[in-house]
């Protein structure tokens, strides 16, 4: 009894075994009591664990460890990227950049104008026509002058003393004109989304006003501007050269054709109502 009372006898076995669950009887199950908690129901939870090398695919999204973060950039793993809309943020229309190739020699430049125009303006977007577009332009206006019956009479009833000047000033005045009409038309297009330079657009479109008008001024000379002719010829080159324009700030710009044409509307109305109707 005293060992009873002292402690002694009781339970020596280690502290290891003093816990160890009892088997149930065969055919009964052991109460749930029985059981002790275990030490994995003591940790925290998966998204509140520090990681031990491994990546948690798994959980909170925003409770991960910022190691994880940086691991998303490393081969092997998975990053979200996202795809270049051509149409942009915005919605507007942004056509990708096009390679273009060496400057085109002045000769091949006039001639593609008319032959090859879309190749020639793509080529030419991003190079400067100053020397064609002031020396065309300049030689155009020399003869203009004698496309229109009454300024052609005075002209050539003048003395010799009074008509150079007043063809010479003709011709700056047309080049003048052209290049405010060509500015004009680079400003819209770069309001309505364009992002061409301002030379090509400026030199390019000198060239289309010379070109395009260079078929009636011809019959002009011969058969005077208000022959019925010359003004069929007229209106056929002014719908070309409206044509003309659309495709060259349409390529020049990255526009689609409806804000091209809109961009060149300002200086076709001018040159139709200054040239093709002898309104000058």
């Amino acid at each position: 009894m005293a060992g009873f009372r002292n402690g002694r006898g009781r339970d020596n076995r280690p502290p290891q075994q003093q816990h160890r669950p009892q088997q149930a009887p065969y055919g009964y199950e052991a109460p749930p009591q029985a059981y002790p908690q275990q030490q994995w129901q003591q940790q925290p939870p998966r998204h509140q664990q520090q990681p031990y090398g491994e990546p948690e695919y798994f959980g909170d999204p925003h409770g991960q460890h910022p190691q994880q973060h940086a691991a998303a950039n490393n081969p092997g793993h998975t990053q979200m990227f996202s795809v270049d809309d051509p149409y942009g943020q915005a919605g507007g229309y942004q056509a990708p950049p096009v390679p273009t190739g060496p400057r085109l020699p002045w000769k091949a430049l006039l001639s593609g104008i008319v032959l090859r125009p879309a190749d020639t303006f793509l080529r030419m977007r991003d190079h400067a026509v100053w020397a064609p577009a002031l020396t065309v332009t300049f030689l155009y206006g020399l003869l203009a002058i004698f496309g229109f019956d009454q300024a052609r009479e005075e002209v050539l009833n003048a003395t010799l003393s009074n008509t150079i000047p007043y063809v010479l000033m003709t011709g700056v005045g047309f080049v003048v004109a052209g290049l405010i009409l060509g500015a004009v038309t680079h400003t819209l297009a770069r309001q309505l989304g364009g992002d061409g330079a301002w030379q090509p657009t400026v030199g390019l479109s000198m060239l289309i006003m010379s070109l395009t008008d260079a078929p009636r001024l011809l019959f002009a000379l011969f058969l005077g501007g208000e022959n019925a002719l010359v003004q069929i010829i007229g209106w056929l080159t002014w719908l070309a050269a409206g044509a003309l324009f659309t495709l060259m700030v349409s390529r020049s710009h990255d526009l689609p054709w409806p804000k091209a044409l809109g961009a060149s509307a300002i200086q076709l109305v001018a040159l139709l109502s200054l040239i093709k109707l002898g309104t000058l």
